[in-house]
């Protein structure tokens, strides 16, 4: 399986792992990028774009990424907060009035960020064009109530999390994220990562390739299980590509992921410019919560907006300053403020292994043997 792109020497380990993932067929087609101190020392793709082996995944080839949408939006939130804009430990309802009812006043927009609001879900069934329709799904969440006390445990907000903090957002910069990550963060960048993707860009799609076999179960009193409003299938339409779903529907490839999530990692630097500042870059592991997740079900540590490192979680490094998340299906971000080092991988085969995903733990694994080289 031929690899294309570049790899310094010292990182060669994380080129035969992944030139492996592709050679045994555990991915069909993927990227893999790393960056220490803002500059790419990774930046590998290769096998096929879709299914049937056909088109070869290209340099700007991107795919529909899940849940490292979440790490996008979270950006979005700091931005904000860095600009004086946001308040993290205000109530949601300085910014939506509205959302305060039902026992909600008490939330605040850190409880959005770490997924302790007690909103993991809605009360309601929801289907795909519910989750298109903004106005209906922030609507819905405004008038529920907590499912827990909010602040005391966290339960994964596998889908209310991008609309929450959407909401939010939209709130303060009278424009929706979509549109606020694209005019303040990507364009500024030149970061080709899209919260709801143009129709001049479905030509580079990747389309997720279903996983096999049963799907990790959710606890039936706090959340739907995974799945249970949107299929992999249903990303292949044109109504889930062209919706702002900041929990979920982010396109990109393991190269804008990387390049944009290293902002993180190098305290808020980017090559050129300022981003955000140490001050906020830090607050990202003010820790929210530690325990069993109510949602997954597995030991987590979450901070704001990402979750962070720990002995019993299923990513976990050697330096404490290590924030993650991954995508359903498989990929994968990490950004070490330590190292200054961001890894991310991105893939079309989709398994239901979660975090503890064997393709993107050897690339990680790798990375840092390479980083000690």
């Amino acid at each position: 399986m031929e690899i294309q792109g570049n790899c310094s020497d010292q990182f060669s380990a994380v080129r035969e792992v992944f030139a492996g993932s592709l050679r045994s067929g555990a991915d069909v087609g993927a990227s893999v990028a790393i960056y220490v101190d803002g500059e790419p020392v990774v930046d590998l793709w290769g096998g096929y774009a879709d299914q049937e082996c056909t088109r070869p995944w290209q340099r700007d080839t991107i795919a529909n990424v899940w849940s490292i949408t979440k790490a996008m939006t979270a950006v979005c939130a700091l931005v904000l907060a860095d600009r004086g804009e946001l308040d993290l430990s205000a109530p949601v309802t300085k910014y939506w009035p509205e959302f305060g009812i039902a026992g909600k006043d008490r939330v605040e927009i850190r409880h959005l960020l770490g997924h302790t609001a007690g909103l993991p879900d809605w009360d309601q069934p929801m289907t795909l064009d519910d989750l298109c329709d903004w106005e209906k799904a922030t609507t819905l969440l405004a008038r529920q109530s907590p499912r827990w006390e909010p602040g005391t445990e966290s339960g994964y907000h596998r889908f209310t999390h991008g609309f929450l903090l959407g909401e939010v957002i939209r709130r303060i910069c009278r424009q929706s994220i979509g549109a606020f990550f694209a005019d303040q963060i990507a364009g500024p960048l030149d970061v080709d990562f899209h919260i709801g993707l143009a129709a001049e860009h479905d030509h580079r799609v990747s389309d997720g390739i279903p996983a096999t076999g049963p799907a990790p179960a959710a606890n039936p009193q706090v959340a739907i299980p995974v799945g249970a409003y949107v299929t992999v299938q249903n990303t292949w339409s044109t109504q889930w590509r062209r919706a702002e779903i900041p929990a979920a529907s982010g396109y990109g490839n393991a190269q804008s992921v990387a390049a944009l999530q290293s902002v993180l990692a190098c305290g808020g630097q980017t090559p050129t410019s300022r981003l955000l500042s140490e001050a906020t870059c830090r607050a990202v592991f003010d820790e929210q919560s530690h325990g069993t997740d109510l949602v997954l079900g597995i030991p987590l540590r979450f901070g704001m907006g990402y979750a962070l490192n720990a002995d019993d979680a299923p990513v976990s490094t050697t330096n404490p300053q290590t924030c993650y998340w991954g995508g359903r299906g498989g990929s994968l971000i990490v950004n070490d403020l330590d190292a200054r080092m961001t890894i991310a991988y991105v893939m079309n085969r989709m398994t239901n292994l979660g975090l503890t995903d064997p393709r993107g733990q050897r690339l990680l694994q790798a990375a840092y043997k390479s980083l000690t080289r």
